[in-house]
């Protein structure tokens, strides 16, 4: 790195202001090669950086544009995933409002599934994070009808055809059995509308309730229903870094 260059400013004021740690300590982790920018470890403090720069910290992507907006919500059943519903049900405008910049949701999730759905203003993640190509993973909570047999948990990882191509989970788990109905978690990387509800309908254990418990490196947690809040530090280094280290990107 060149630390004559005049472009922007020096790391150490840039991550600051990106709440990364002090100016003092973004010093000492320059010092031990733990910062790198456009791939390349940063050695000098004297580096300057622009707004653009790809910069991480152990590994961990790093967002520099402070304006950017990443907030979690536990969707409600009975809320439709768009900003605007024509036809008057609820919708995501009540909670975009919390945030007071224009997010939009990355995804969606039917009218009566509910869990994890991430809204943004930043419009290079949400459509990496949502397009097909980049096979983000997501894990769901199903309550279904009957009991499921171990050749048909086989048959949902081996997968099978259905109208709109080939399908399979990536994994699926029972998780408890009562009064006719079994808790079975499910993830696949699959973003197809209904997916996991006509999954489970093809293999005869149609769905009662469903649940998005993750997405991609994001976990719902405790998060109650109808509930927001911002990503954590960490959860936006996951979230950037697997967006930046997408061999699709």
């Amino acid at each position: 790195m060149n630390n004559q260059s005049t472009e922007g400013e020096r790391v150490q004021k840039v991550l600051a202001a990106a709440g990364v740690a002090s100016r003092r300590v973004v010093e000492d982790m320059i010092v031990d090669g733990r910062i790198t920018v456009d791939g390349k470890i940063v050695t000098e403090l004297g580096t300057r950086i622009t707004p653009d720069a790809r910069v991480t910290v152990d590994g961990k992507a790093i967002q520099l544009d402070v304006s950017k907006r990443y907030i979690m919500l536990n969707k409600p059943v009975g809320v439709v995933s768009t900003m605007k519903d024509e036809n008057g049900r609820p919708d995501l405008q009540q909670y975009a409002d919390r945030v007071g910049e224009r997010v939009y949701n990355v995804g969606r999730l039917d009218e009566m599934t509910s869990g994890l759905l991430l809204m943004t203003n930043d419009g290079e993640v949400a459509h990496r994070l949502a397009h097909p190509s980049f096979e983000v993973p997501k894990t769901y909570i199903a309550l279904v009808h009957g009991q499921l047999e171990t050749r048909t948990l086989r048959r949902l990882r081996e997968g099978f055809e259905l109208e709109d191509g080939f399908i399979a989970a990536d994994d699926v788990r029972v998780k408890g059995v009562k009064g006719g109905l079994t808790m079975v978690e499910i993830t696949l990387h699959s973003g197809r509308n209904r997916i996991v509800r006509r999954m489970m309908l093809h293999v005869g254990h149609p769905v009662q309730e469903l649940v998005r418990r993750s997405f991609g490196p994001l976990n719902l947690g405790t998060l109650g229903a109808g509930r927001t809040r911002q990503l954590t530090t960490m959860e936006l280094r996951d979230v950037l870094t697997l967006v930046r280290d997408s061999p699709n990107t």
